[in-house]
């Protein structure tokens, strides 16, 4: 057959001709796409648009008029690379019945945070551990929230604590925040001191009661509860404030402007 056929030339080195060769084009090629890197991003959304046109400065003008985030990388634009933390708290494999069988899929909790008053909590469902774990991480930059820290007693040095009591609910499971004294610690379980950490508290007491077990629903509690820090109106925040347009009707010209660009692939 020759030194390209059955020999050592067919998967050996792969100088001979026939399945060496052809090896080898699939290799160089498979190995191009994976070099190829991420693309750059293309923004689909106005507040997209607006971030990547540097109009809105800051990711807290987002979240005073309430815009939904519908892009992660609206997140990602906002804090440096390496200051936004992720981390996976949670997998359990999922099964439902059908006519073929038994389907198992895997369910990712993911947490991420900034540990200076920024946490988000998304969850994903996918038929394998590496994407589950990959769309949860998107979905907690999703849903990125600002969490407000305030002081038990004398304001001194830096906020170390939830300015109030605050409370949240998932579920059967019920979840109360209160202020504690500097150096008092996390006074919870490992998944509360985690979450703290990931917000930026040092200092809490904690509250809980139903099947604090479900670890899904008693992250999912906390996170509520540290979503109300900012839904109380305390009387330091009673003086009158100077409110900024909306950026959708501040740059409502330059949005209408980037309509009639051309683009590719959309006639005019």
């Amino acid at each position: 057959m020759g030194e390209g056929g059955f020999g050592k030339g067919g998967f050996g080195d792969g100088k001979g001709k026939g399945k060496g060769k052809k090896g080898g084009k699939k290799g160089e090629k498979g190995k191009g796409k994976k070099g190829a890197g991420e693309e750059a991003w293309v923004p689909m959304t106005k507040l997209g648009r607006l971030v990547a046109d540097s109009k809105i400065q800051k990711i807290e003008d987002i979240f005073l008029h309430g815009l939904a985030v519908r892009e992660y990388q609206i997140v990602d634009y906002f804090f440096p690379p390496g200051s936004l933390k992720d981390e996976v708290c949670k997998i359990h494999p999922v099964q439902k019945m059908t006519s073929a069988g038994q389907r198992n899929r895997f369910v990712a909790y993911a947490l991420v945070g900034d540990s200076n008053g920024h946490i988000g909590l998304g969850n994903k469902v996918g038929k394998e551990v590496a994407t589950a774990i990959r769309g949860a991480c998107i979905d907690a930059k999703l849903r990125l929230i600002p969490v407000r820290r305030g002081y038990w007693g004398n304001k001194l040095g830096q906020p170390h604590t939830v300015p109030m009591k605050v409370h949240g609910k998932c579920g059967s499971v019920h979840c109360r925040l209160v202020p504690a004294p500097r150096g008092t610690g996390i006074v919870g379980s490992p998944t509360m001191k985690k979450m703290m950490a990931f917000c930026g508290i040092s200092d809490v007491y904690s509250s809980s009661c139903g099947h604090t077990r479900t670890k899904g629903n008693f992250m999912k509690a906390t996170f509520e509860a540290l979503r109300n820090t900012y839904t109380f109106i305390t009387p330091d925040l009673w003086a009158e404030t100077a409110f900024k347009l909306n950026p959708y009707q501040e740059y409502s010209d330059d949005l209408a402007e980037w309509l009639k660009k051309p683009r590719k692939g959309v006639k005019a």
